[in-house]
């Protein structure tokens, strides 16, 4: 009687403790008794705060679940809930809390604060995650000091601009309507000073065109001013250039083997694409190697002019094309067209770093020049290129071979120069005496 007493209470024994095991092992397994505590994550830079500020909290717990999720701000010692929420039910893996904080209505002072982030999760042991972050708050807007007060600016020429600030910014340069053109920052009397080259377009007056520069702090406060400067009037020529058939059966194939839709269309039509579409996607393409600069000047004076080469056409010019005495297209010409001897030496206008070689649509075989701070210069229309893109050269170097590639109807040179991703006038860059006056000059005030 006493073994199966005995027997009875060690079976008892050994249930109570698979019971307790399993029930502990449903409170592991079930995340009871987990000890993860749960992530804190944001997509943003908040080290400073200005006028207003966008956060995206993402708060995550992939164990027990998020039970409770709080945003605070502390400064002077209070704090300030900007979100919070709790979560009674089990299982929510990860929620996202997007915010705007407004430190006018928040009553914050500039100066610094504390944000805090606090996640706790549905585990019985009550995991949480508490995260302090330090941030500045500064709703100042940088002011902009202009070291030009004085700007003349050619239609279709280039204006260059050199100016300070009265604190770091993330992002500066110039405005002309819509378009903007970044600044670089260099020193000027051991000073930081941002100078920005940007393109005046060909129609502009003072009616119709807006020249600001821009400004945003770290913070994202942003201001701007309108620049002082006299726009100048220039006369461009017009001409007819007419299509002839020989012109047409000679060129467009070449266009053809490069556009697989072009297959089976005639000449003219082929003409039409290339001079419309493809004219386009050149320039958006030319946008982009123009996109990133060497922060530095690599030029130096004035920019070399092809020797012996005769002007065929020039910056500015407005082209109507004809065919079979009809007016079938028209084009504006961005660039100076310079012819000699065929198959002439080109060289480098002036030092920089080559970015770009290769065939480029209209342009035929084109090498593009990076001189530094947005300033580019563009050969095209070349029999052979003898340089590489990431080569440093310098000026008067050989950098390829005057031809007839892209639609070009006789050997020459097409010379273009472009600030801030847009054609300017290059005759203003050949000129000693207008780059000591709007270049020189102003990087000396």
């Amino acid at each position: 009687m006493k073994k199966f007493k005995s027997s009875v209470t060690i079976i008892a024994v050994i249930i109570v403790g698979v019971i307790i095991v399993a029930l502990l092992g449903g409170l592991y397994w079930g995340n009871y008794l987990e000890r993860e505590s749960p992530s804190i994550k944001s997509n943003n830079d908040f080290l400073v705060i200005g006028k207003q500020k966008k956060l995206e909290i993402i708060f995550a717990d992939q164990k027990s679940g998020l039970s409770q999720i709080a945003v605070e701000i502390i400064q002077n010692n209070k704090g300030q809930i900007l979100a919070t929420e709790n979560i009674p039910a089990r299982g929510s893996k990860q929620k996202t809390i997007s915010l705007t904080i407004d430190p006018a209505a928040l009553k914050l002072q500039d100066g610094p604060a504390v944000i805090k982030f606090t996640a706790a999760d549905h585990s019985f042991l009550k995991n949480e995650t508490v995260l302090s972050s330090p941030v500045t708050i500064d709703t100042v807007p940088p002011q902009i000091y202009l070291l030009n007060p004085v700007n003349h600016i050619n239609q279709g020429g280039t204006c260059f601009l050199a100016f300070r600030t009265s604190k770091p910014t993330a992002q500066n340069g110039v405005y002309v309507n819509d378009y903007f053109t970044p600044g670089y920052t260099i020193l000027i009397d051991n000073k930081p000073t941002s100078v920005a080259y940007f393109a005046l377009p060909i129609d502009a007056t003072k009616t119709n065109t807006t020249i600001k520069v821009f400004a945003r702090d770290t913070a994202g406060n942003e201001s701007n001013i309108a620049v002082p400067c006299l726009i100048k009037e220039k006369k461009f020529r017009a001409d007819k250039v007419n299509l002839s058939e020989a012109f047409l059966q000679q060129k467009m194939p070449e266009f053809q083997a490069m556009v697989p839709s072009l297959q089976g269309k005639t000449p003219l039509e082929i003409f039409n694409h290339v001079n419309g579409q493809m004219r386009d996607d050149n320039f958006r393409t030319i946008q982009t190697i123009c996109r990133k600069s060497s922060p530095n000047k690599l030029w130096e004076g004035t920019f070399l002019r092809m020797p012996k080469g005769q002007p065929m056409a020039l910056f500015g010019d407005r082209r109507t094309y004809m065919a079979g005495g009809n007016a079938v297209g028209n084009s504006l010409h961005l660039g100076v067209d310079l012819a000699s001897t065929a198959h002439a030496v080109i060289e480098a206008a002036n030092d920089g770093i080559v970015v770009f070689t290769g065939v480029l649509g209209i342009y035929g075989n084109t090498v593009v020049i990076d001189h530094g701070q947005g300033l580019f210069s563009l050969y095209g229309h070349l029999s052979t290129i003898n340089t590489a893109a990431g080569k440093a050269v310098k000026k008067q170097e050989a950098i390829g071979h005057s031809g007839i590639s892209g639609l070009a109807g006789g050997d020459h040179l097409h010379f273009s120069i472009l600030a801030g991703g847009q054609f300017v006038n290059p005759q203003e860059w050949w000129d000693p005496h207008w780059i000591k006056d709007n270049v020189t000059i102003k990087m000396a005030q």
